[in-house]
């Protein structure tokens, strides 16, 4: 784990005047990879190897992750709020019940990830990866998912009120009772999606027409 060690060792060799984060809970990440209910909130853990790690319930607000490998890592029900992302890897990673509000998520790969009850609200997503990733029942108002690659992806009953997902691909997603009021899908593919009982109110769809069916 050697690129965590690098950025704990930037961590501790440059205190602030008041580290947000348990220092004895980064010590435990980096020796165990497992470390449940942590408070890692602010901490500094970019490019860190953190695959497979166990994060569960852990507070991670305001981290910097970027460009960190979290490749099947277990995060369900952590505080990711206003976490920096960008560029990581999540591919399979579990965030069943994570908090991700204000997330900045931009090139993030999070391909067959369970994100099931995730709150990504105003989450930054432009060009996220998110394919075959399961987000039922996910709450992503006001995100920001340009170019977004969500094909084959599962968004039942999920809101995505407000969401911009312009030019993103949605080839054979699932949107059955999506509620997509105010959505943005302006140049977006929805070849063999489902829209089954989605909810549609004053929706840009994909040819620029504004669809309010459901309002």
């Amino acid at each position: 784990m050697k690129s965590l060690f690098f950025a704990l060792t930037v961590a501790v060799s440059h205190p602030v005047a008041a580290l947000a984060w348990d220092q004895s809970d980064l010590a435990q990440l980096r020796e165990t990879g497992v470390c449940q209910d942590c408070d890692l909130s602010g901490s500094d853990l970019r490019r860190a190897e953190l695959a497979g790690a166990d994060l569960s319930r852990s507070d991670l607000s305001g981290a910097k992750l970027w460009a960190a490998d979290l490749a099947g890592a277990s995060l369900g029900g952590s505080n990711l709020a206003g976490a920096n992302l960008a560029a990581a890897t999540l591919t399979a990673a579990g965030l069943a019940g994570a908090n991700l509000t204000q997330a900045y998520l931009t090139t993030a790969d999070l391909e067959t990830a369970d994100l099931t009850g995730a709150d990504l609200t105003g989450a930054v997503m432009t060009q996220v990866r998110l394919a075959a990733s399961d987000l039922s029942g996910a709450t992503l108002t006001g995100a920001y998912m340009e170019l977004a690659n969500l094909s084959s992806a599962t968004l039942t009953g999920a809101d995505l009120s407000g969401v911009n997902l312009t030019s993103a691909n949605l080839r054979g997603a699932v949107l059955s009772e999506t509620r997509l009021a105010g959505a943005v899908l302006l140049g977006a593919d929805l070849d063999g999606a489902s829209l089954d009982n989605a909810i549609l109110c004053d929706t840009i769809m994909p040819d620029g027409t504004t669809d309010s069916s459901g309002c």
